[in-house]
């Protein structure tokens, strides 16, 4: 039985949810967003709550219970509240900054990396080492996140590159003289 699964999603205030079919629809302050369900599950809204419930005893059908609970809960956060990911730049000279809709990184390259920010995703550059992903979409706002963090991953021995903020990266002993 799923622990997750089985606790239903409360909906704060200015959040609303419909269903048609197997397909559930969030609004609220920061947006809407749709998922739709696989048959394996049945979703329910009743009394300011979405709840998941498996349709039949199979293993696929308990596997899409946790993670269709999950997903809408996730919807739920994300219309009402942002998430936020949060990248440092460390190394010599590595430094990002906003032109419009383009972040632009420079890092070490012998050319600028130009990165086009998808629509739904709001970037801003506090500083010239921080770099601030947000949005509702908590899958597209770590994939954008993850793809920028692509461009430099943080090196082992010195430690320069892109990271998560709070990110601990295992140092290596340089060559020994």
């Amino acid at each position: 039985m799923s622990r997750i699964g089985k606790q239903p999603v409360a909906l704060p205030d200015g959040v609303t949810a419909s269903l048609s079919g197997q397909t559930i629809e969030v609004k609220g302050p920061k947006g809407t967003q749709s998922f739709t369900a696989t048959d394996d599950v049945t979703l329910t809204v009743e009394d300011g709550a979405v709840s998941v419930t498996p349709r039949g005893k199979s293993k696929r059908a308990r596997q899409q219970w946790g993670m269709s609970r999950t997903v809408v809960a996730n919807m739920v956060h994300g219309v009402s509240n942002s998430f936020k990911k949060e990248l440092e730049i460390q190394g010599v000279g590595y430094r990002a900054q906003l032109q419009g809709k383009v972040l632009k990184l420079n890092l070490g390259l012998s050319h600028d990396v130009d990165f086009q920010i998808p629509e739904g995703i709001t970037v801003t550059v506090p500083k010239p080492t921080e770099i601030i992903v947000e949005g509702n979409d908590i899958q597209e706002v770590g994939q954008v996140a993850a793809n920028i963090r692509d461009w430099r991953k943080p090196e082992p021995y010195k430690g320069k590159g892109i990271r998560y903020k709070g990110e601990y990266i295992f140092q290596k002993e340089g060559k020994k003289k």
